[in-house]
């Protein structure tokens, strides 16, 4: 340069290293997966101290619910008596001879305790239009009562308060043709005993 230039003090450039992106790359990613473990450890510890495992398991139970259908509830009727421990009284109320008899026989066959067998008393004589009347205590409303009612489809049923004893009273009346079908005496009975959805498992969306 013809000595026009000089290079003074003590100070030179220096050239510097390039920068290593990858190195620096890994170690966002490597940050970002310590923030996430972290983040989800705490979710952890926040969802075992709020009951979190009660409500899994609870997500479970209604998953299995969902699988096997809705949740059984035994009804009342599942307690019904069985025939051979209800007493039945046989009247008849019509003027056809010899239905009380045919009657009292075949609930007899139907495993039914047959107690009195003749013509009804004054009160329900040529009185009962229906197809039957039963009777019996309040107390076998929804128990033997239901039995015998199944026997005889349509019958009027009525409980006497100040009446005595487990016997009941079938008086036929002007409609009677004959007992329901055995097999379908059956299936009404076991319909009763079945269990049923409660209503909240109802409403329950599988």
């Amino acid at each position: 340069m013809g000595g026009q230039y000089r290079i003074t003090g003590d100070k030179y450039p220096r050239m510097r290293r390039p920068r290593r992106r990858g190195r620096i790359a890994l170690a966002v990613v490597a940050s970002v997966a310590v923030l996430g473990t972290a983040g989800w450890g705490t979710l952890q510890l926040i969802d075992v101290f709020s009951g979190g495992d009660g409500d899994r398991a609870s997500a479970a139970g209604s998953a299995a619910d969902c699988a096997a259908g809705a949740s059984p509830t035994p009804r009342v009727a599942e307690r019904l008596p069985a025939p051979r421990l209800i007493t039945v009284n046989v009247f008849n109320a019509t003027t056809r001879q010899g239905l009380a008899k045919q009657t009292a026989d075949e609930l007899k066959k139907r495993g039914f305790r047959i107690g009195d067998v003749g013509n009804a008393a004054a009160q329900y004589d040529k009185k009962v239009k229906g197809t039957g009347l039963l009777l019996g205590p309040a107390s076998a409303r929804n128990t033997s009562l239901t039995v015998l009612a199944a026997q005889l489809t349509g019958a009027e049923h009525r409980t006497e308060a100040a009446r005595k004893g487990a016997t009941l009273d079938l008086i036929i009346g002007d409609r009677f043709r004959t007992l329901t079908a055995k097999a379908d005496a059956d299936r009404a009975l076991a319909a009763l005993a079945a269990p049923e959805p409660t209503p909240a498992t109802k409403k329950k969306n599988c």
